[in-house]
């Protein structure tokens, strides 16, 4: 099976419109969660890897909090997950897919990253970026984003995961970082350069009919 896309990033960044572009240009997900009232055009996440795999290692495991919000792992105290590439490899299969690229995009993976590093040496990430302030305004309206009531609680979360980018680059990891901000404002070059350095094919009039500006600043989200 071809190595995996993996998209990680702070929630609220833009991982689920960037999942799509990616789906839209030839990047199989799985069977992925629906709309919902903050994320209208699709989470583009595989629930059953999610709701599976990450959550249940998160929660029982770790013993951290399974949205990824607070208490946060420690990336130097991981047990391994037994066939974990096996195990998501399997779940892609039944989901339908024969061959080529294939996704999987999860906000969560960065806080776990070594572990899933381990798993798929040979994976090509993509890290979504956004301006903190922005992430901040997005959680305080996000109705699932509970950790943290003031700006302050989310910054030292925020910065959690700047650590984390860090520390991926840093270890020699393949990565590139994108910024939807750029693309929701009509700049293509970014995103159609990961497109390309994915190995999928640029469709320039879907992803441009795909992303919803106005989506986009009313939700302050994905």
């Amino acid at each position: 099976m071809q190595a995996p896309i993996l998209i990680t990033g702070c929630a609220r960044s833009g991982t689920s419109m960037t999942a799509g572009i990616l789906n839209i240009c030839g990047a199989f997900g799985g069977k992925m969660s629906g709309p919902t009232r903050y994320n209208k055009k699709g989470m583009f996440e595989c629930g059953e890897i999610r709701n599976n795999i990450v959550k249940p290692y998160l929660r029982d495991v770790l013993k951290v909090d399974p949205m990824g919000q607070n208490p946060l792992p420690d990336i130097n105290d991981l047990p391994p997950i037994d066939n974990l590439r096996l195990r998501v490899e399997n779940i892609m299969k039944w989901h339908g897919y024969k061959s080529g690229p294939w996704f999987y995009k999860g906000a969560k993976m960065c806080l776990i990253f070594p572990l899933w590093m381990e798993t798929f040496p040979d994976a090509k990430w993509l890290i979504v970026r956004r301006k903190d302030e922005d992430i901040i305004n997005s959680c305080m309206k996000t109705g699932f984003m509970r950790a943290y009531k003031k700006p302050e609680g989310w910054q030292t979360w925020i910065d959690v995961h700047k650590k984390r980018f860090g520390q991926m680059k840093a270890m020699g990891m393949e990565v590139k970082e994108v910024w939807p901000t750029k693309f929701v404002e009509g700049d293509f070059g970014e995103i159609k350069e990961a497109i390309e350095w994915l190995g999928l094919e640029w469709k320039p009039h879907f992803v441009k009919d795909f992303i919803d500006p106005k989506l986009w600043r009313t939700n302050n989200g994905k």
